[in-house]
């Protein structure tokens, strides 16, 4: 492996998986095409099966299989973050839910880890869904949730984001769409196994009545991580 690997960054030529641990057995999220990434330490604790990385558009660790490694290109301009106002975040809404709209037309399950369709978790098709149109949001929903701007359950938008979970902590998140309805990637057990629409109301189904009682409170997308 180059010397210098560490010191410099890195584009995805193809999506790529990336793991929670050096063993790459569970996933932790995915880099899809043309994303950037830096080596955190090309000597980890099993180098010769994984590298550890950092992905560049939300600060978020992993390790790539090494056998990913041929995936990777060097960059000569890093990765730079646009500032957006929350005006320009606001015109770019329509877009992000009709990605949502359109992921879920196609077949799909629900990954966790999963951020490059057709298979998304729900923190996944939210980054996907903004990325798509130059917003980023953190990866993981309890990150998200305290990245936004919160907002009284009355003040709800199309375009802003329901999160759901414990008191403590948050472990799910919808795309409000508007008149009480949101989209979704939920699981197998609980859930519709990929992409949905459920209703915030005690009057939904089953499903939307377990979400429902787990609602802990909507936020506001009023910037772009970085």
């Amino acid at each position: 492996m180059n010397e210098n690997f560490q010191s410099i960054e890195y584009r995805c030529r193809r999506n790529v998986n990336i793991y929670d641990s050096p063993s790459c057995t569970r996933l932790a999220t995915q880099a899809a095409l043309g994303r950037h990434l830096r080596v955190v330490s090309p000597n980890g604790d099993t180098s010769d099966t994984s590298i550890e990385v950092c992905l560049c558009e939300d600060d978020y660790p992993g390790w790539l299989s090494i056998q990913d490694k041929r995936y990777l290109e060097e960059v000569a301009t890093p990765y730079q973050a646009i500032d957006l106002c929350a005006t320009e975040i606001q015109a770019r809404l329509p877009a992000v839910i009709a990605f949502t709209q359109n992921a879920m037309k196609q077949p799909n399950y629900y990954l966790w880890g999963g951020t490059v369709g057709p298979n998304y978790d729900c923190s996944g098709l939210m980054q996907a869904a903004f990325a798509s149109v130059g917003i980023w949001l953190p990866r993981d929903s309890y990150q998200q949730e305290a990245f936004t701007q919160p907002i009284p359950i009355e003040d709800l938008l199309p375009g802003d984001l329901i999160f759901f979970g414990t008191p403590e902590k948050t472990t799910h998140v919808g795309l409000y769409l508007g008149e009480g309805r949101y989209i979704h990637s939920s699981g197998q057990t609980v859930g519709r196994n990929g992409i949905g629409i459920d209703v915030l109301s005690e009057q939904g189904d089953a499903i939307s009545q377990s979400y429902y009682r787990q609602l802990r409170r909507p936020g506001r997308v009023v910037k772009s991580y970085g």
